[in-house]
């Protein structure tokens, strides 16, 4: 029997035409259950979270959410993400490079073990880094000799972090390392460019977007963390007092409303920076792109 070829074929929807292959789903149905899927996960909750808040009066919204604990604890959440998330993008970058770029005894075990954040329960990972970092602990012992103390402090909650956001940098660059074509740093070499100078004008504008999505990634898991964070904070209001820590005690004393107007705060600011991220995405891909229209 002649097998019959797989051939694509032109779909007509609103705003243009799509190229589907045959016996794929409709675009509309996909569509459409992407869109159900995604408002019953995403919207639905976070539309309630918003429709609760809204019951409320501003200024009791306002005195939830702007009291002196409060800004302590948004401070402390949005600093300590975003150091982490800093230090993720640096050697998170330089650990997919040596995962990309050399063979070594060990490549896939420690490749593998970059994931292990993702598969440890972050209880463990908090009471694991608890223990290292602890005033008598293998690291806390010789760090508080040199007189850095790490468990209980804002520095704590920073590890925490790091250990738990590296695998999104690693992850969200690797695959561009690996597709990256070689071609154009020889040509560059065989131009006189230094090392550096390859880095800095072939490869980093290549693996930015990619470096910027996991810093994104990593700082947003970092700022809704708390298993592992609630075991080397020590958890001082006005100090080591995270905000979804809060949430949850204004949760456990039945505070429904302070809990909301933290929630709907953290919200509206991680949301925002994603945004703001994302949008600085979108313009540097529309200007590369516009750089090689001009080159064409």
């Amino acid at each position: 029997m002649a097998s019959i070829p797989y051939m694509s074929r032109p779909v007509v929807f609103a705003g243009g035409v799509s190229t589907r292959r045959a016996g794929s789903p409709s675009f509309a149905l996909v569509l459409g259950g992407t869109l159900l899927y995604l408002g019953v996960i995403v919207l639905l909750p976070l539309g309630l979270l918003l429709a609760s808040a809204a019951r409320q009066s501003f200024a009791d919204l306002w005195r939830a959410a702007a009291s002196a604990r409060v800004l302590a604890a948004y401070q402390l959440s949005f600093s300590a993400a975003a150091a982490a998330a800093l230090v993720n993008a640096l050697f998170g970058l330089i650990v997919a490079w040596v995962l990309v770029r050399y063979q070594f005894i060990g490549r896939r075990l420690l490749d593998a073990l970059v994931d292990l954040p993702f598969a440890l329960p972050t209880a463990v990972a908090g009471i694991a880094l608890t223990a290292l970092f602890a005033p008598h602990g293998w690291l806390g012992a010789p760090l508080a000799a040199l007189g850095v103390k790490v468990a209980f402090t804002p520095l704590g909650i920073t590890v925490a972090l790091v250990f738990i956001g590296l695998p999104f940098v690693v992850r969200s660059v690797q695959p561009v390392l690996e597709d990256l074509d070689t071609i154009y740093e020889d040509a560059a070499t065989s131009l006189g460019a230094s090392r550096w100078q390859i880095f800095a004008r072939v490869i980093f504008p290549e693996i930015a977007p990619a470096l910027l999505s996991g810093f994104a990634l990593a700082f947003a898991r970092g700022l809704g963390e708390y298993g592992s964070v609630i075991f080397i904070a020590g958890n001082m209001p006005m100090h080591t007092e995270i905000a979804p820590l809060l949430i949850v005690s204004k949760l456990e004393q039945y505070d429904y409303q302070g809990a909301t107007a933290i929630a709907v705060v953290m919200l509206c600011i991680s949301f925002m920076m994603l945004l703001g991220i994302n949008l600085l995405q979108w313009l540097r891909s529309r200007r590369l792109s516009g750089a090689e229209a001009g080159a064409d």
